[in-house]
């Protein structure tokens, strides 16, 4: 049987080249986003199906889950859908861009979860194993200035994931996490910096070697792809030019003398 995965966040980034590098591996993909016009790009010649779905929104959810349930059993949840808005301090910061931030990194991979757990356990009986795949970031491991909101809700997904798997030991399900780190991505700064091209640009500026979505997607579908007995719980995957969220080398890597 052919296996069947959902990717969250599916329009754009990582979530895009992760829903196109499932389809290419043979899986049946369904990627789900906010924006139709961008799924519709996404379907064109993959055979991806695609919802078109508001994850904030408990009745979208609900539709989304009915729609999968049609179709059989789950074998794969990639919660991809996030993203930060400002970079301002805790002080300073917009409550709203808070908000939004704990509504769609924290609150939507909680209702995912919640909604299509039955469909991976019906998965996980058909094929042995399910796997729930989260994107979190290194944002919610280590916290850097200016982080304070992105910071606070990347650390409360990741201690859900790592909740989540003490709550189904016992179960043939993965519960598996990747932190990615600098990623150059068309909208990540751009929506993070509310349109402002100059200043997403120069999150990356002489920066020879970002990781772009498909390294991040290479990632994921290899995880998954690991026999069933094999969990990788954490994944961090930074380019080589960033040691840490606040250390990144601008200009060629080079060997000391």
């Amino acid at each position: 049987m052919v296996k069947r995965v959902v990717v969250t966040g599916a329009s754009s980034g990582i979530g895009e080249a992760t829903a196109r590098r499932f389809a290419a591996r043979g899986w049946e993909v369904v990627g789900v986003a906010r924006r139709a016009d961008r799924l519709a790009a996404l379907a064109d010649g993959t055979g991806i199906r695609t919802i078109a779905a508001d994850l904030t929104r408990q009745s979208d959810v609900e539709r989304v889950r009915d729609e999968l349930a049609a179709l059989g059993p789950l074998h794969g949840l990639v919660n991809n859908a996030g993203g930060a808005f400002g970079l301002a301090s805790v002080e300073a910061s917009d409550i709203e861009d808070w908000r939004a931030m704990f509504e769609i990194n924290v609150l939507g991979t909680k209702r995912m979860i919640s909604a299509l757990l039955p469909l991976l356990r019906d998965g996980a009986r058909d094929e042995g194993v399910a796997d729930i795949m989260t994107v979190t970031s290194i944002a919610g491991h280590v916290a850097y200035e200016g982080g304070g909101g992105y910071n606070a809700a990347k650390f409360a997904e990741h201690a859900m994931v790592a909740v989540l798997r003490l709550e189904l030991a016992g179960e043939p399900i993965r519960v598996l996490e990747i932190a990615p780190g600098m990623v150059k991505t068309d909208e990540f700064a751009l929506t993070r910096f509310k349109g402002d091209r100059a200043r997403a640009d120069a999150v990356y500026e002489n920066v020879v070697a970002p990781l772009v979505a498909d390294d991040v997607a290479e990632a994921i579908v290899h995880t998954m792809e690991l026999p069933a007995h094999v969990n990788l719980d954490l994944i961090t995957i930074k380019p080589v030019a960033q040691a840490a969220p606040h250390k990144v080398i601008r200009g060629e890597l080079t060997p000391r003398d």
